[in-house]
């Protein structure tokens, strides 16, 4: 575990997760703050900041400010920079919008909304110390939109009654932490509610035959994004306090499998490129090899942090 570890502390960004979500450190230990600080002088993060595109839409994968925020805060960089409040600004306009708000559409009674993007504009402005009253105006948009099985989707196909993984997992973060913060029970249930949406396929299986729903679900990568695989749902399920529920535990067989000799985990697929800046996709920094037997440092942090916070590491 300790070499491991040296292995992680080579990359300056992942200094936060492996302090608390690695060596489980308080959030508030001085080793967290010190960790914080690191993450915020890695090269990788100025990289993000310096290129985040503030000319084009937020949403710009990878690029936009909706992302680079959501990248910034899962890494842990500190709360309170009011240097990334531009950028947060930006996000929260967007969302707010009345050209957004045209998107909102009803049909079979159902709101059909890409809720990842509310519910990481959440995510993102609660854990950088950057949330005001339009935090709290896009959860409650999220509570109003919730299916009645307790997720999201943005399918606008009559027939299409169930909710998605893609658009609930990012939601059900957003309502964990917010419900955290605030004390809040209705959102504490609604974050329950989304929970079952996973809980109950045991994370990647359907319901109807217990098979693999999507073979992209059983391959880890990082970031994630807005797309879903199993250790981006544990770590969501980890953070929102169902980690130990028993219908994790396929999820996690599966994920302990992936372990390589050393304790690693690789990154199996990526959904970003480095070159070609013009063209969506693009990243502008380096998230490590892609392969089956290639460990990957950012997707090891995040596998370990699941495995201890379910007793497995």
């Amino acid at each position: 575990m300790s070499q491991l570890v040296e292995q992680l502390d080579s990359e300056p960004a992942l200094a936060w997760k492996v302090a608390v979500n690695v060596l489980g450190k308080s959030d508030g230990s001085p080793e967290a703050q010190r960790a914080r600080t690191v993450v915020r002088d890695a090269p990788l993060i100025r990289t993000l900041i310096a290129t985040c595109d503030r000319q084009s839409s937020p949403y710009k994968k990878w690029d936009g400010t909706h992302w680079v925020l959501s990248i910034l805060a899962d890494l842990g960089c500190p709360a309170g920079d009011e240097s990334l409040r531009p950028l947060m600004d930006d996000t929260f306009d967007c969302w707010l919008s009345k050209a957004h708000e045209k998107q909102f559409r009803q049909v079979a009674g159902r709101t059909r909304r890409c809720a990842s993007q509310e519910g990481n504009a959440i995510w993102s402005s609660l854990r950088l110390g950057l949330a005001d009253g339009r935090t709290d105006e896009l959860v409650s948009r999220l509570l109003k939109w919730q299916w009645p099985d307790g997720g999201w989707n943005c399918d606008k196909r009559p027939e299409a009654d169930s909710s998605s993984f893609m658009e609930t997992l990012i939601p059900l973060r957003a309502l964990a932490l917010y419900a955290r913060v605030s004390g809040d029970p209705k959102v504490k249930a609604a974050a329950g509610r989304a929970a079952e949406i996973f809980l109950k396929r045991h994370l990647f299986k359907r319901q109807s035959d217990g098979a693999v729903m999507d073979k992209h679900f059983t391959l880890l990568h990082y970031p994630a994004y807005w797309h879903y695989d199993i250790l981006f749902g544990l770590k969501g399920l980890a953070e929102a306090g169902f980690i130990s529920d028993p219908r994790c535990k396929d999820a996690l067989d599966l994920l302990e499998s992936k372990r390589l000799p050393d304790g690693s985990f690789p990154a199996e697929e990526s959904f970003s490129r480095p070159t070609r800046p013009q063209l969506s996709g693009y990243s502008p920094v380096h998230w490590g090899g892609t392969g089956q037997k290639t460990a990957n440092l950012f997707v090891t942090a995040d596998a370990l942090y699941v495995l201890r916070m379910a007793g497995r590491l």
